[in-house]
């Protein structure tokens, strides 16, 4: 399936919903109130069975709350390390095997050929785990822990109605006020369990939540859009599976970036809304010179390179890029692909 295999209205609403749907108990009828003002002739009905289908066909992974597993507790950590060529299934079963490995990939580099992802719900885990990893495979990881966030804003729009993907009606609903509190109350943590894998796709989606941990459905739309504001939930709407939306190119680009620039390069990149991840992570010497990392997808090569030319002009306003001061490592083999432990993180951090 490609965005050609979906017609001009399933294109509008992954457009205009990959953010800010309604938190309201009734979500869908003021979500085709706002397409309809914007020339897409759409009841509730219509645009709760359409997303209904888009979830069957696999256009979406969800439809939800997208949660900032950061924010709800535990740690995540980006892993590098060399597999030699001869034995890298067996290396990469290995790794594979500890659960605490949520996303592990192939990527083109002449030695950190293998780019994995540890979630713990205790930070001090981390070292644990990479040490047993180690002993496991014999062969040294690159811990790459995130130093600082410039953006994350996966959003895949597609062409024809509301390409800007700008409808935002996360203001609707009730009044709320972000507390400060990181930690979770149990009934907290119960409604993360209850949505980390997206809402119900019915039109009474909040109050199906609620029925099924024992809470009030107003209790359940006030915390979900205090998360929302306290960063927690980093948006709520559908989730695009974007491999199934033809962005099928996912290129890694990495930078030296002198230090001292960072904190003006950082929001510069950000700000190209081609780019999804943007973060600066540390160095390792001798073995990883950058420190500074840019995801960019696309539906192309050509187009995934023409990104990648648009990125380095970019950089090049702040400094001279050499050659040796970047480079691109696309994925060619998704080797582990699970949930980053949502439910064992926000349970560590519970009152």
């Amino acid at each position: 399936m490609t965005e050609a295999d979906l017609g001009p209205t399933d294109r509008a609403i992954v457009n205009a919903f990959q953010g800010g749907f309604p938190v309201t108990e009734r979500p869908f009828e003021p979500a085709a109130a706002a397409l309809r003002e914007r020339g897409i002739d759409i009841s509730a009905d219509d645009l709760l069975s359409r997303i209904q289908s888009l979830d069957e066909r696999g256009v979406l992974t969800r439809f939800g709350a997208l949660i900032n597993a950061e924010a709800i507790g535990g740690t995540a950590t980006l892993v590098a390390m060399h597999a030699p060529p001869e034995r890298y299934d067996e290396v990469a079963e290995q790794v594979n095997a500890f659960r605490e490995v949520a996303h592990n990939y192939e990527r083109e580099h002449p030695h950190l050929n293998m780019w994995f992802v540890v979630s713990v719900g205790d930070a001090a885990r981390v070292e644990e785990v990479l040490a047993e990893i180690e002993e496991q495979t014999g062969q040294q990881t690159y811990n790459l822990p995130k130093q600082q966030e410039f953006r994350v804003e996966a959003k895949f729009l597609l062409s024809g109605p509301l390409s800007a993907g700008d409808v935002d009606l996360s203001h609707l609903g009730p009044d709320v006020t972000p507390k400060a509190r990181a930690t979770l109350t149990p009934a907290e943590r119960d409604l993360v369990v209850e949505i980390q894998g997206g809402l119900p796709i019915t039109a009474t989606p909040y109050a199906d939540v609620a029925a099924a941990i024992g809470q009030d459905t107003e209790w359940v739309i006030s915390t979900i859009k205090r998360f929302n504001q306290e960063g927690k939930v980093r948006r709520v709407g559908v989730i695009p599976n974007h491999y199934k939306l033809g962005y099928t190119e996912n290129g890694m680009t990495v930078w030296n970036v002198p230090d001292e620039l960072l904190s003006e390069v950082g929001p510069a990149i950000a700000s190209l809304d081609f780019v999804t991840h943007c973060y600066e992570r540390p160095r390792h010497e001798g073995v990883w010179p950058y420190n500074f990392f840019a995801m960019t997808h696309g539906r192309t090569e050509a187009e995934s390179q023409k990104h990648i030319g648009l990125v380095k002009d970019r950089m090049s306003e702040f400094w001279e890029v050499g050659d040796e001061d970047w480079d691109t490592l696309f994925s060619t083999r998704i080797l582990k692909k699970t949930g980053i432990r949502i439910t064992e993180r926000a349970t560590a951090n519970t009152e």
